[in-house]
């Protein structure tokens, strides 16, 4: 069963191909592939973020404010009508992201956000995520708002599964066709050859880590998809390595 409940650090970088490749190979002497990215270069995650009419979500989250929500549906790849995804329930507080997900069927998870009542419970549903998100979905008047997709290679630690590193590229969005089921295209959201890598732990990063990062003087930025995609989208900026996104 897929874990459903994270509490964890996330540092970000946004890395340059040449940053990419060089941290990526330092990495494997540390960290083993996904299982799925020891077969495949990379695999699809695509994303529905939902918000109020106004963009009072993440109007909030890249004001940089000690604590922050948002509420998204989650597929790998592109699913049929009617198949499993997850809708996560995602808060950060002081700089400890906590991530809550049930599984639902990609109708259940829509009429779910639509109507603010939760579908009947069935075994591949968490009980308690979905009655937090019931309370969440009824503070907001939710809509879809943006499709966010990109493709990713994922590592985790030979030591402890509580580290994992992931590099996401090729991030794309679009504000319309807003399903999961319909595709995964979208406009670029960063310039060819740009990469967003997470580290991820549920304590402090190991001093190995903390060394290589050092030596590829590689520096965390706060970079955020769906807060750069809204900028993006409001400026015409394309977000860039030096601004901090929340």
């Amino acid at each position: 069963m897929a874990i459903e409940v994270f509490n964890r650090y996330e540092n970000k970088y946004l890395l340059d191909e040449t940053g990419f490749r060089r941290i990526h190979d330092r990495l494997l002497e540390y960290m083993e592939l996904d299982e799925y990215n020891r077969k495949h270069t990379f695999y699809s995650i695509s994303n529905i973020y939902f918000d109020t009419k106004d963009h009072a979500l993440i109007r909030h989250s890249i004001s940089k404010p000690k604590y922050k929500e948002k509420l998204r549906l989650r597929a790998y790849g592109v699913p049929e009508p009617g198949a499993k995804v997850y809708l996560e329930l995602k808060k950060k507080v002081h700089g400890l992201v906590n991530k809550r997900r049930t599984a639902l069927r990609t109708d259940e998870a829509y009429d779910f956000v639509r109507t603010g009542v939760k579908p009947e419970l069935a075994s591949y549903m968490n009980k308690q995520v979905l009655s937090e998100i019931e309370y969440f979905v009824g503070r907001y008047a939710l809509e879809p708002k943006v499709y966010l997709a990109y493709d990713r290679i994922a590592m985790f630690s030979k030591e402890s599964r509580d580290l994992r590193v992931t590099f996401d590229c090729n991030i794309r969005s679009r504000r319309h066709d807003l399903m999961l089921e319909s595709g995964d295209h979208g406009e670029p959201l960063l310039e060819d050859g740009r990469w967003l890598m997470e580290v991820k732990a549920e304590k402090t990063v190991p001093v190995w880590l903390a060394r290589l990062l050092s030596e590829h003087r590689m520096f965390r930025t706060s970079f955020s998809k769906y807060g750069s995609e809204y900028i993006k989208m409001r400026t015409g900026q394309q977000p860039g390595g030096e601004r901090a996104y929340a």
